[in-house]
């Protein structure tokens, strides 16, 4: 009876560090049962037996029904059937039918914050735009391939076991030796091993019409190129706005009409409002929440509103490479919180990961990506007759340490 009591703590406190989550494609994740959720069934479900509850599960499942008829509209991946127009938008069509008229790229670099829709736009031109034929239109996240070679090895659909770079890019020019856009989304976040980022100097100078488009939340990530890259590479920089509250609820009408059998109209403004002004008008957090309001028994917009934001925090977090937890973890535990101590904090952190450190330079524009994505504020203090920065996290420092238990054991 006492293992039994204890296997259930030990079950009860895993539930409180993270929440469960549904898959539903694409890698996308829509959290669903937070550990507040799951004592709440818990408390009920001690009251009856198996039978009961499950039937009892059935029937709320089947109430949500009648309100859900489309689910996958809540996918971070879903493509809307028509993305609201942008001026941003009218900049990129313009290049691409540019590009597919003449062959000659402008390469550009797109620019914006989480949930500002630089990946729904160009993901759903790319769908129209190759139904044509005239582009071939790629894409690749380089979050997931991380180096110049696994991207090759992913846009040719191989297993590069054995292949050098030079024959993965040389097979690459033969199979799209036509009009091709390649798309690279998060390139900020290749691995520091190729932080040359050698897939756009090839691209750049091959003698086929390759036109680039790098996405990323941080605009720091041009400044690392090297001048080689630069000089052929000369992108052109667009940037994509934060969404405003008019625009915010657009994009929950149009999820509600395509997934929903009804809504509350005031909900929505409710819901656009709140995402607006509290994390910086971030679509996903306004879709979650509408997901929220939808399959959960509460009716307090708010609160599903900070379950969602939460799990979005929960998401990036969890989805950012070693080093830059190890930076996050540097700012938590540094005596100091300006920046030239908490990277001193960073390199120690590093040598006890057997992880290289990056140079002060590196670490700084690191720093700055993770303040484009939210997650940490740079502020700009007077020492003296100069300034320094110092670093302050933008979030719950529960939420670093519990990834930090699932990914680095510490």
């Amino acid at each position: 009876m006492r293992l039994l009591l204890f296997n259930c703590f030990l079950f009860k406190l895993a539930l409180g560090c993270m929440c469960c989550c549904l898959s539903l494609g694409s890698g996308a994740k829509v959290f669903y049962m937070s550990y507040s959720d799951y004592t709440q069934h818990e408390v009920n479900a001690s009251r009856m037996d198996i039978v009961s509850f499950l039937q009892q599960e059935k029937d709320r499942n089947a109430r949500i029904r009648c309100i859900v008829k489309n689910f996958s509209v809540f996918d971070f991946s879903y493509i809307p059937n028509e993305p609201i127009m942008r001026q941003e938008s009218k900049y990129l069509i313009k290049e691409l039918t540019r590009f597919e008229i003449s062959g000659i790229p402008t390469h550009l670099a797109v620019i914006g914050t989480k949930g500002s829709g630089k990946t729904l736009t160009l993901k759903y031109l790319q769908s129209l735009l190759n139904v044509e034929g005239r582009l071939d239109i790629i894409y690749a996240n380089c979050r997931e391939y991380n180096t110049t070679f696994k991207i090759f090895a992913h846009l040719l659909g191989v297993q590069a076991r054995g292949a050098s770079l030079s024959e993965l890019y040389d097979r690459f020019c033969q199979e799209h030796p036509g009009k091709t856009v390649v798309l690279l989304d998060e390139i900020d976040l290749m691995s520091a091993k190729d932080k040359n980022r050698e897939i756009l100097y090839l691209l750049s100078r091959s003698k086929n019409p390759y036109m680039v488009i790098m996405l990323s939340n941080n605009y720091r990530f041009l400044q690392d190129l090297d001048m080689s890259t630069k000089s052929t590479l000369q992108p052109v920089s667009i940037y994509f706005k934060s969404y405003d509250a008019a625009q915010i609820h657009n994009i929950l009408i149009q999820r509600a009409k395509q997934g929903l059998h009804k809504w509350d109209e005031g909900e929505l403004s409710q819901i656009a409002a709140l995402t607006t002004r509290k994390t910086n008008s971030d679509a996903r957090v306004a879709i979650k929440t509408l997901f929220y309001s939808v399959t959960k028994d509460s009716d307090d917009i708010e609160k599903c509103f900070e379950k969602a934001r939460k799990d979005i925090v929960f998401d990036m977090i969890h989805d950012l490479s070693d080093s830059n937890l190890m930076i996050l973890q540097a700012v938590t535990t540094s005596k100091s919180d300006f920046a030239k101590e908490i990277y001193q904090r960073y390199r120690k952190i590093s040598l006890v990961y057997n992880d290289v450190p990056f140079s002060y330079v590196y670490f700084y524009s690191n720093l700055s990506c993770l303040q484009s994505m939210g997650l940490v504020a740079l502020i700009a203090t007077k020492v003296g007759r100069t300034y320094a920065n110092r670093v302050m996290l933008a979030f719950e420092k529960q939420v670093l340490e519990t990834v930090c238990k699932l990914r680095l054991n510490s």
